[in-house]
């Protein structure tokens, strides 16, 4: 039989604890909306003692929400419990969550209370609770550094007095997968009422495990998890609300349980806190980073457009992704590219198109950090006007400039059916060095009637698109070219104006 997970969402209440977070009220009542149409069990609003703006929100979200419960942190103070209660006063599902510390440290240092002490104020907060809400959270702060026998009497103690919820927070992020699961399983197994309650934990993410340590409490027997959205929260964050759905969801076979929670709502839930908060998301970031479904290695993209699960074990749509990404960059494949043109509206006439093309695509993924479609387009435009068997090919450049003696030099070097010519120019700036390098190394006298520059994509490494009209001979034609460099694409494009016109000169020729 499937068990049902209980999702405790606390981004509005530990997720804003992080440094930076702050939220207004309005943005509060729209990330609650949201998570309450996502489904989320249960939505922490605030810390209504904490202040008179946590107070004011958890009221309106309570006001608001209608099929999540709202639940109000705080601390077993009979006035936090009296505020909390007040603040929940309007929702038509609520609960308090009050929490006192049991680990030695805290007992001794922050509290200076013994455990005699210490319980007998949790039970006293779970009785004030009840005048308020049936439903019930009590948290053991500190429980994983805590006595575990001190932690059974304790939490035997407030289930007797009402509580229907036992939290069990990692509030350091100390603990380990396998310690969870051992302390979990015991205290389950060693308190004499634990049917009475439903077992949960909030882990904090110090040592980079608080989604294992989750999980790992689940497997014991947890039936509730608290999580934030994008794992925002105190120091290194909290367990991350979408890595545990995702993880449910994708090894049922292993953990045999599900939540209500519907994952379509994960990436743009995840967007809107970090809208809200400033704080991004890695891109690396499981399930709801802009590389989580991001394929560039060619190996990887040829066996997703042959069969999607060869490398993913999800899909990008279940989580709210339009679609997987396919990047395109020095690791991609042929298949991967000839696939973007395909969706760019672009076939291959011939295969040997198809490979001048990939390997222009090649040369420019070593110099450009992103490619767009755009970047393609130019390619596979710029390539179809190249003829094979050029007079004239474009081999290196180098040029000089002193600005303030008003000094231009270029030297190019090229070939001429296939000999290699290196000559200097000298020109007023370094694109007129470099046309009258050419002119020389060419032997060829045109007047030059347009230049024009045009960036392909944004971004100071997007490709320089030239244009050139050159004209004489009774000839006007335009020559044009690509590159990162626009030095480089200048003396391209210029070359390429060169090459028409010994082409159409060859078949003005042939005709007579």
């Amino acid at each position: 039989m499937t068990d049902k997970i209980i999702i405790f969402d606390t981004t509005l209440r530990d997720g804003e604890q992080s440094p930076g977070a702050s939220m207004t009220l309005e943005e509060k009542l729209q990330i609650a909306l949201s998570l309450e149409n996502m489904k989320v069990d249960v939505i922490e609003a605030g810390f209504p003692a904490a202040s008179k703006g946590d107070f004011e929100s958890v009221s309106q979200i309570a006001k608001k929400i209608k099929n999540s419960t709202i639940c109000a942190l705080s601390r077993a103070h009979e006035n936090d419990i009296n505020l909390a209660g007040k603040a929940l006063r309007y929702a038509n599902k609520s609960r308090i969550h009050t929490f006192i510390a049991t680990s030695k440290i805290h007992m001794e240092t922050k509290l200076k209370m013994n455990k005699n002490e210490v319980l007998e104020k949790a039970v006293k907060a779970i009785i004030l609770a009840k005048k308020y809400t049936n439903d019930i959270e009590f948290s053991a702060e500190d429980a994983f550094r805590s006595d575990p026998k001190f932690l059974c009497e304790i939490f035997e103690a407030v289930i007797n007095a009402g509580a229907t919820t036992i939290n069990i927070p990692d509030t350091v992020g100390y603990s380990t997968p396998s310690e969870v699961f051992e302390l979990i399983s015991y205290l389950i197994k060693n308190i004499k009422n634990s049917n009475k309650a439903i077992f949960s934990v909030h882990c904090h993410n110090d040592l980079g495990m608080a989604v294992a340590n989750s999980l790992s409490a689940i497997r014991a027997g947890a039936n509730q998890v608290e999580c934030t959205i994008n794992g925002i929260g105190e120091r290194a964050g909290n367990a991350s609300l979408e890595e545990i759905v995702m993880s449910l969801k994708t090894r049922h076979d292993l953990f045999n349980c599900e939540t209500n929670i519907n994952t379509k709502n994960l990436v743009p839930l995840s967007k809107l806190v970090s809208n809200i908060t400033g704080m991004h998301v890695q891109a690396n970031k499981a399930i709801v980073g802009l590389n989580a479904f991001a394929h560039e290695a060619g190996i990887h993209q040829d066996g997703i457009l042959k069969n999607r699960e060869t490398y993913e074990i999800m899909k990008a749509t279940d989580v709210g992704w339009k679609e997987n990404r396919m990047v395109l960059g020095k690791h991609s494949g042929r298949a991967a590219l000839k696939t973007k043109f395909n969706k760019l509206g672009i076939t291959f006439e011939t295969d040997l198109i198809f490979d001048n093309i990939f390997k222009e695509f090649k040369n420019l993924a070593d110099n450009k950090h992103e490619i767009f479609d755009d970047d393609l387009l130019s390619l596979y435009s710029h390539q179809r006007t190249k003829k094979e068997n050029n007079k004239f090919e474009f081999i290196n450049i180098t040029t000089t400039t002193n600005y303030k003696k008003k000094i231009h030099k270029a030297t190019i070097s090229l070939t001429v059916n296939g000999n290699l010519i290196t000559h200097d120019g000298e020109g007023n700036g370094t694109i007129d060095a470099i046309f009258d390098s050419i002119k020389k190394a060419t032997n060829t006298y045109y007047k030059m009637d347009l230049y024009s520059v045009k960036s392909v994509t944004p971004g100071t490494d997007a490709q320089g698109e030239i244009h050139v009209r050159l004209s004489g001979k009774n000839i006007t034609i335009n020559g044009n070219d690509i590159d990162v460099d626009t030095i480089v694409a200048s003396a391209k494009a210029y070359i390429d104006a060169l090459n028409k016109i010994e082409q159409i000169s060859s078949l003005k020729y042939q005709s007579i």
